[in-house]
C-alpha cells in the first residue's frame, strides 16, 4: 500500500511588512560592508503605519546613512504613495543604534582556542544551533513546497512591476501543499494566494487573472489536475496591506527564508547581521555542507545540525541525518563532513565570501535554491568522492 501525505509551505513577497524589515536591515549591513568589510552589524527593524524604526548595534569605520537606506529600499518595493498608507517619502525613520558590546568583542576578536593558528582566531559571535539541509527532489535540491511557493510569490512581483496586472500592491502571500506518494512528491493538493490590490478590482477578474499569469504561469501545468484545489484571496479582500495593515519585523519569517518547515530551525534569525554571527554564516554553511553531499550522489536526503559555543571557533557539535538515504552511514558521513570543511567562523566567511555586501537580495524569495548564492555551488563534490575512499 502506497504511503501518502501532504507538506505544506508559504512564502511571502517583498512587500509584506515583515520582509520589508528584512530588506532594510540588509541593506544596511550591505552598506556597511562595501565601506568597511570587516564592519560588526547586528540591526533590527520594526515597521507600522507611517514609521520604521531601526536598532541594534554596529561597529565599522563607514558611515552608514541609515534614513537614506531606509527610504531607498521602501521606494524600490513599491510603497510610493501615501493611498496605500505606507510611502517611503513621508514615513518617519527612528533610529538607535549602538557600537557592539565589547564583552562579545573580545570573543569574536580571539577565540579562546587561539594559539598562532589564523582560522582559530575568530570565534562564534553567539552560541546556538543551526541546520542545513538539500533533498534530491528538485533541481536545486530543495523541499519542492517552499521552492513552489517560492515561484509565485516571485511572480506576484513580477506581474506587478511590469505592468501586466497594474492593480496589484506589494504585499502578498502564497501557501502550496505538494502530495508525496512513497517519499517522492507527486502534484499540488493546494494553492493559496492572497494578494495586496487597489481600490475598485472586481474580485471575479482577479482571481482569474491570479489564475493565468501567476498560478499557471510559475508552476509546472504537471503538477496541477483536476483535483487541485485554489485559494485566491479567499476573504474577498485585500486593500490595507503592509505595514498599514500589520506591523513588521525583522527575522520573523525564518521559515520562510529556509526551507519551509521541512527540516528543523534553530531559532536564529539571518537578516541584519553580519557572517561573524554563526546563526547567519552557520546556517548558509550547513545548507552548503548538505548540498554538495546530495549532488555527490552520497544521500538523496541530508539534514545537519551544526552548535557553537560563543568566543569559541570550533563547533561543539555536529550531525548528519539522511533518513536512510546514504549510501554511507550517517556516522561516517559526519567523519567525512569534518575531513572536507572547515566549520569554524574564519574559514566559513573566508570560504563562502561572506565579507561581501551579497545580504539584500537574500531577504526576498529565500535564502536557499539560487545558484548566485556561493553557499550554492557544489565544488566539493569531487573532494568528497576521493575522500569517501579513504574512509575506513
Amino acid at each position: 500500500m502506497k504511503n501518502r501525505r501532504l507538506f505544506t509551505s508559504e512564502s511571502v513577497t517583498e512587500g509584506h511588512p515583515d520582509k520589508v524589515c528584512d530588506q532594510i536591515a540588509d541593506a544596511i549591513l550591505d552598506n556597511a560592508l562595501s565601506q568597511d568589510a570587516g564592519s560588526r552589524v547586528a540591526c533590527e527593524v520594526c515597521a507600522t503605519t507611517g514609521m520604521v524604526l531601526v536598532i541594534g548595534e554596529m561597529t565599522t569605520s563607514g558611515y552608514v546613512d541609515i534614513p537614506k537606506v531606509v527610504r531607498d529600499v521602501i521606494k524600490d518595493i513599491g510603497y510610493t504613495s501615501s493611498d496605500m498608507g505606507f510611502d517611503y517619502k513621508t514615513c518617519a525613520v527612528l533610529t538607535s543604534i549602538n557600537e557592539q558590546s565589547p564583552d562579545i568583542a573580545q570573543g569574536v576578536d580571539c577565540a579562546r582556542e587561539y594559539q598562532g593558528d589564523i582560522a582559530d582566531k575568530v570565534g562564534a559571535g553567539d552560541q546556538g544551533m543551526m541546520f542545513g539541509c538539500a533533498t534530491d527532489e528538485t533541481p536545486e535540491l530543495m523541499p519542492m513546497p517552499i521552492m513552489l511557493a517560492h515561484a509565485l510569490t516571485r511572480k506576484l512581483a513580477e506581474v506587478r512591476k511590469s505592468g501586466l496586472l497594474p492593480y496589484l500592491r506589494p504585499d502578498g502571500k502564497a501557501q502550496v501543499t505538494v502530495e508525496y506518494v512513497d517519499g517522492a512528491p507527486k502534484r499540488v493538493d493546494a494553492v493559496v494566494i492572497s494578494a495586496q490590490h487597489d481600490e475598485g478590482v472586481d474580485y471575479e477578474t482577479l482571481q482569474a487573472d491570479i489564475k493565468k499569469h501567476v498560478v499557471f504561469s510559475a508552476i509546472d501545468g504537471a503538477l496541477l489536475d483536476e483535483n487541485t484545489k485554489y485559494y485566491i484571496n479567499p476573504t474577498g479582500r485585500f486593500v490595507k496591506g503592509g505595514p498599514h495593515g500589520d506591523s513588521g519585523v525583522t527575522g520573523r519569517k525564518i521559515i520562510v527564508d529556509t526551507y519551509g518547515g521541512y527540516c528543523p530551525h534553530g531559532g536564529g534569525a539571518m537578516s541584519g547581521k553580519d557572517a561573524t554571527k554563526v546563526d547567519r554564516s552557520g546556517i548558509y554553511m550547513a545548507r552548503y555542507i548538505c548540498k554538495n553531499l546530495v549532488a555527490a550522489g552520497l544521500c538523496k536526503r541530508a539534514e545537519l545540525e551544526v552548535a557553537y559555543a560563543i568566543g569559541c571557533a570550533r563547533p561543539v557539535s555536529l550531525t548528519v541525518n539522511t533518513f536512510g538515504t546514504g549510501k554511507i552511514s550517517d556516522e561516517k558521513l559526519v567523519e567525512l563532513v569534518h575531513k572536507v570543511f572547515d566549520l569554524r567562523p574564519y574559514s566559513i566567511i573566508k570560504n563562502l565570501g561572506l565579507k561581501e555586501p551579497i545580504f539584500r537580495a537574500t531577504a526576498n524569495y529565500g535564502h536557499f535554491g539560487r545558484n548566485s548564492f556561493p553557499w550554492e555551488k557544489t565544488d566539493k563534490v569531487e573532494e568528497l568522492l576521493r575522500a569517501v575512499k579513504d574512509l575506513k
